[in-house]
């Protein structure tokens, strides 16, 4: 699929909802706080905390960002943060990501076609070395084939997530699961940008230990493997 510019959004345009899941996130906070703040838009932000012990919580409240506790995983983070927030669209945004500049507009622009359900942002990995660039081209080449996971910022309108049920509580690939259900019957958009991403949790592995380990976890877990199983054998790939 190719990622689309935006048009130009009605006057006014949407409020937008960031949820951005933690867990002793004190360091990458403050800098993603000030990022939204900084972007063009009617955003706002919800802290989904699963349980912070460092100064994450106080310094989103510090922020006069709404904090949202829950327990026992991420979708379950994200689900609660969802149903608190206010917003016409949801967007799902990891600590170490970044939209671009124009994120606003492209998903205002996004919301005047009715047909579009939600989507993600074409997503660029920190870093200029080889491994960023193939990295970035990976994913930008399985994007196509509508696989997308959470660090590409994923978005989504509010019904839609409703009706789907949000998130399901799995120990690993719940942000793929819940593209997949929103790719099968929907129309979905990739965005123009980049949106971008830390690469620090794939540097250590290296770019084809990476590549084999999203391939393989996701073909097992299209085959019924647990979810629980591949969680395990993704912290050794890590």
């Amino acid at each position: 699929m190719r990622c689309v510019s935006p048009r130009r959004p009605a006057p006014g345009g949407p409020l937008v909802s960031v949820i951005v899941p933690t867990i002793d996130e004190e360091k990458a906070l403050p800098g993603l706080l000030d990022h939204v703040e900084s972007l063009a838009g009617r955003w706002e932000v919800l802290v989904a905390d699963g349980g912070s012990c460092d100064a994450t919580v106080d310094i989103a409240l510090g922020r006069d960002v709404r904090v949202v506790h829950a327990s026992g995983g991420r979708p379950r983070q994200l689900n609660a943060a969802a149903g608190e927030a206010g917003g016409d669209l949801l967007l799902f945004l990891h600590a170490d990501s970044r939209l671009p500049a124009g994120a606003y507009a492209s998903l205002a622009s996004a919301t005047m076609d009715p047909g579009i359900a939600g989507g993600n942002f074409a997503l660029r990995f920190d870093g200029e070395d080889r491994f960023a660039r193939l990295l970035s081209a990976a994913y930008a080449f399985q994007r196509r084939f509508g696989f997308y996971y959470g660090d590409s910022s994923v978005w989504v309108r509010r019904e839609v997530f409703e009706r789907l049920g949000g998130y399901r509580e799995l120990e690993i690939m719940d942000d793929y699961d819940f593209v997949r259900r929103l790719e099968a019957g929907h129309r979905t958009a990739c965005l123009s940008g980049p949106a971008r991403t830390s690469d620090r949790r794939w540097r250590r592995a290296g770019l084809a230990r990476t590549l084999l380990s999203w391939w393989a976890i996701r073909l097992l877990y299209v085959a019924g493997v647990p979810p629980a199983r591949l969680a395990r054998l993704y912290r050794r790939v890590r």
